[in-house]
């Protein structure tokens, strides 16, 4: 298997910039709408070209992630919707979360029955559950580290699939190892991959900047945008499974340290980058 990340994207790369940067601020409580142009100018720094930037914002458009608006200056632009918002006030918690917090022991059990009418709704509840970092342990049976019940519940609320599911918290007992029986949830093979694949890409970054006195905002919000764009996704195919329980040599404990390392040292940089920007 090979270790690759996955391409930046302009609609990711626009996704991640709003979730970093484009979120709830003093002067406009509903998030920040950013002028088309200065969004081709912000994006043109991780390589993004104008026609990509404008093609993407009107697909997210369409998705209903973007809405438009205008700015205190009265100028038009395109800001986060409702949905939008709380989809990415919902993954702070995961994507920010991992190397600090200590995650609840046991397992969550998503149990549920879909009737074969509504199919469309098992496909829609399987692929979210998978979204949320839950493995296939039986046929209508999921699982997931415990730690997850919260975001999983409101998650299935939100899409009106909580009258499918019932969810269970509780601790292995047998028959089978634990450890063995993870292997066979997840695609740990897979997982590993990733992590290796966002180290090979981030931790060279994150040595870099270590060895430098000062952090150049422009620079700074670059290497910052590139390495959240491709983290945000890993915490949930990989939902922070228990150490106990995975290979001696598992990369997820690097790559998190990895990123929560170069997120603590240019968020604030990269911020008053766009802070001038958007001025």
């Amino acid at each position: 298997m090979t270790d690759q990340q996955p391409p930046h994207t302009p609609r990711s790369l626009i996704v991640t910039f709003y979730g970093a940067y484009g979120r709830t601020r003093a002067e406009q409580p509903a998030g920040r709408t950013v002028p088309i142009a200065a969004l081709i100018r912000l994006l043109a720094t991780v390589g993004v070209d104008a026609p990509s930037v404008r093609s993407a914002v009107s697909r997210l458009k369409r998705r209903g992630l973007l809405v438009a608006g205008r700015t205190p200056q009265g100028t038009a632009g395109y800001g986060l919707s409702d949905a939008a918002r709380q989809l990415l006030d919902d993954g702070d918690r995961r994507i920010y979360g991992r190397a600090t917090t200590r995650p609840a022991s046991g397992w969550l059990l998503a149990v549920f029955s879909v009737p074969e009418e509504e199919r469309h709704k098992r496909h829609l509840l399987r692929s979210r559950l998978a979204r949320l970092g839950f493995g296939a342990a039986a046929p209508g049976v999921w699982i997931a580290p415990a730690h997850v019940h919260e975001e999983t519940r409101h998650t299935l609320e939100r899409l009106e699939l909580d009258s499918y599911v019932d969810l269970f918290r509780g601790c292995h007992l047998g028959f089978e190892p634990t450890a063995e029986a993870v292997a066979r949830w997840w695609d740990l093979e897979s997982l590993a991959g990733r992590h290796r694949a966002f180290l090979t890409a981030h931790e060279p970054v994150l040595h870099r900047w270590a060895r430098r006195r000062t952090v150049p905002p422009q620079e700074a919000y670059r290497d910052h945008l590139l390495a959240l764009d491709s983290w945000r996704r890993l915490p949930y195919a990989d939902p922070g499974l228990p150490p106990s329980l995975l290979p001696a040599d598992w990369p997820g404990v690097r790559s998190a340290r990895v990123f929560a390392g170069l997120h603590a040292r240019l968020r604030a940089a990269g911020a008053r980058f766009v802070d001038a920007a958007l001025a």
